[in-house]
């Protein structure tokens, strides 16, 4: 799949959402679990989502054109404990109402460490995204840093914590599972009600 990406708007605030009526994809996860990097590497372009060794970076929900018919959005990484308390408080509003008024939001990736068992914040998340009836997958990311042996071990253990099939093993340094995760957003693409407009 040949892919056109580019910046759109960044917003801080339901009311500097996007007004269009175009298909989302977001993109969930703890801060520094490589939301940016699973982005940067479907898309196929260093740089474009930006990527940082601190956590915390992202503290704005960024909004990615994809071949002007559908966005990529990068949400805030939650879960970051040196952030202030209130800080916190405001990323988590802030996701919680993109969830809750985007009609066109079609599916969620909740990206997750395949090295780490899911911690409750991702676990909360879920549930989040199960509240408001949202389509949704697992990704679990940094595969390459595993062996086989343990990526097999890790899918079923994702599997049962999450109760789902629907995860994909990913890695951003190699690419592997991006054909998969691809054919699921191309999937919800189709089976998505929303008329893209400009």
């Amino acid at each position: 799949m040949k892919v056109n990406a580019r910046f759109v708007a960044s917003a801080t605030s339901p009311e500097s959402f996007l007004r269009d009526r175009r298909p989302e994809v977001a993109f969930l996860g703890r801060s520094n679990v490589g939301k940016s990097s699973v982005i940067n590497s479907l898309l196929g372009v260093k740089g474009l989502a930006r990527t940082s060794s601190t956590p915390g970076r992202t503290q704005s929900i960024n909004f990615f054109l994809i071949n002007e018919a559908f966005y990529f959005v990068d949400l805030p990484g939650y879960g970051y404990a040196k952030a202030a308390q209130e800080k916190r408080r405001a990323w988590g509003r802030l996701i919680e109402k993109y969830l809750a008024k985007r009609p066109q939001l079609v599916l969620s990736i909740l990206i997750v460490d395949a090295r780490h068992e899911p911690s409750p914040l991702d676990l909360q998340m879920q549930s989040w995204l199960q509240h408001f009836g949202l389509s949704y997958l697992v990704v679990s990311t940094k595969i390459d840093k595993l062996s086989g042996a343990e990526r097999r071990t890790i899918r079923q253990r994702t599997r049962k914590a999450f109760d789902t099939e629907r995860m994909i093993p990913y890695s951003a340094l190699t690419r592997s599972g991006a054909a998969e995760l691809w054919g699921e957003i191309q999937a919800s693409m189709a089976r998505s009600p929303a008329v893209a407009e400009s």
